[in-house]
């Protein structure tokens, strides 16, 4: 029997994330392809940790992961109707434990959207955990995965504005298709930026220069393509960050940098074309929504009302003036609605998250990776100030991917055993030995 460990687990986790990058792209509850992907997403993981032997997961991570499991399951569950008196509005007193029962009643004014949401947070937390057990080269691995989605998403994108400034693809998914594999074309441009610290590590510290910036001159492009105001600054922004966070630690030439700073600055004048005079929020708009949504959040405060039931429940607090023929779905400011339906234990471990991430920092100054992953996921939560792009399965997938990265024990211990190992080289290639063996 042979002794080299086994690598199916990194190639059906990879598949998972790849399979979300394709279908995942809705913002609409109820799509069954979301639901495909939570179901592949549990399954995989229970394969996963299946096996006997597995990276150590921190601890504190997964406390919060337990704890927010455990909110939204608690607003699922009956309680005295008596616990909600001067909690919320009368309107917001959520269903009856049973129908014409006055006694019982949940956190939740919608226990089905709140349902659906629990298995969204299950199947990503289940994603998130089964890549921290896997070794670090298998980590790694799944990389190409997520490049393989982004391609895809890219060259539709490419065709769809190749042929139109606005076209939509109805009946190939459950959602009509609008940017690249994506509903909303501001998602879009979010996978595209996430994308460019990976594919600047990827030029400067895996040796394909030429390839990297082939590929983020592609990503630029298609950002503008893409015309999200937001997504065009982004770029601009983690792409500089990428560059001056990363390069220090490369073997590239101050030539090479010097030449990619020279097309990003060609690139900021079509970005400035972009983000014109217009007005950036007008009456009705993300302004409008953030004042209502924190007008909400003052009288459910406590308890939330529950996880996914914004929309119903933002219609109350919403101004006659503002009630137009398009509703609102989301905040367009994810910590203002999760908030609003988690109440203050949810903004207690969202807290909670920001402390464990940038304490993280600190132990990932010297893995490219793992800084590359932070750069992702920290615009991904700046974009989140003023979008909701975590509510779609493909960059939610593609977040608890690149958290797993920063979480992952294995960098550090790989570190630790590089520091008492020596380089050297042998017929070219570059071995590892411990230091005082000769070789």
């Amino acid at each position: 029997m042979s002794d080299r460990p086994s690598e199916w687990d990194k190639y059906l986790l990879g598949s998972v994330l790849f399979i979300s990058l394709l279908i995942g792209g809705g913002t609409a509850s109820g799509l069954y392809t979301d639901t495909l992907i939570e179901i592949a997403a549990i399954l995989s993981a229970a394969a996963v940790f299946s096996q006997t032997l597995g990276k150590r997961i921190p601890q504190p991570v997964l406390w919060l992961l337990i704890f927010a499991v455990a909110l939204v399951i608690s607003q699922i569950i009956p309680l005295p109707a008596a616990v909600f008196n001067g909690l919320r509005p009368e309107l917001l007193l959520g269903d009856p434990w049973l129908v014409g029962e006055t006694r019982s009643r949940f956190v939740s004014v919608g226990v089905g959207r709140t349902i659906e949401c629990l298995l969204y947070l299950v199947a990503l937390a289940a994603f998130f955990l089964s890549v921290l057990r896997l070794r670090t080269e298998q980590v790694r691995a799944i990389l190409p995965f997520f490049f393989m989605g982004v391609i895809c998403n890219g060259l539709a994108g490419a065709i769809q504005y190749s042929l139109s400034d606005d076209i939509a693809i109805e009946g190939l998914l459950p959602f009509t298709i609008n940017a690249g594999l994506f509903a909303n074309q501001n998602h879009f441009a979010a996978l595209l930026f996430v994308s460019i610290p990976f594919v600047i590590y990827y030029g400067l510290f895996r040796g394909h220069l030429l390839s990297g910036s082939l590929g983020l001159v592609t990503l630029l492009l298609l950002l503008l393509a893409a015309g999200s105001r937001a997504g065009v600054l982004i770029g601009l922004a983690i792409t500089v960050l990428s560059i001056v966070f990363l390069s220090a630690r490369s073997r590239v030439s101050g030539l090479s940098i010097l030449a990619i700073f020279i097309g990003l600055s060609a690139y900021t004048i079509g970005a400035w074309t972009k983000i014109d005079a217009e007005v950036v929020d007008p009456a009705f708009g993300r302004g409008e929504f953030a004042r209502t949504t924190i007008e909400g959040i003052k009288e459910n405060l406590v308890t939330g009302v529950g996880f996914g039931n914004f929309q119903k429940a933002y219609q109350i607090y919403e101004k006659e003036g503002m009630i137009f023929e398009k509703y609102v779905n989301h905040a367009h400011n994810d910590y203002l609605e999760i908030a609003f339906e988690g109440g203050t234990i949810a903004v207690l471990l969202m807290m909670f998250y920001f402390i464990l991430l940038f304490a993280a920092l600190v132990r990932i100054r010297r893995d490219p990776l793992q800084k590359a992953a932070f750069l992702s996921v920290s615009f991904l939560l700046i974009h989140s100030l003023v979008d909701y792009p975590l509510r779609t399965e493909a960059l939610a997938m593609t977040f608890a991917y690149m958290n797993a990265i920063i979480f992952h024990k294995g960098f550090a211990d790989r570190l630790a055993q590089k520091n008492e190992l020596i380089e050297i080289d042998h017929n070219g290639d570059k071995l590892f030995v411990p230091i005082g063996t000769s070789s």
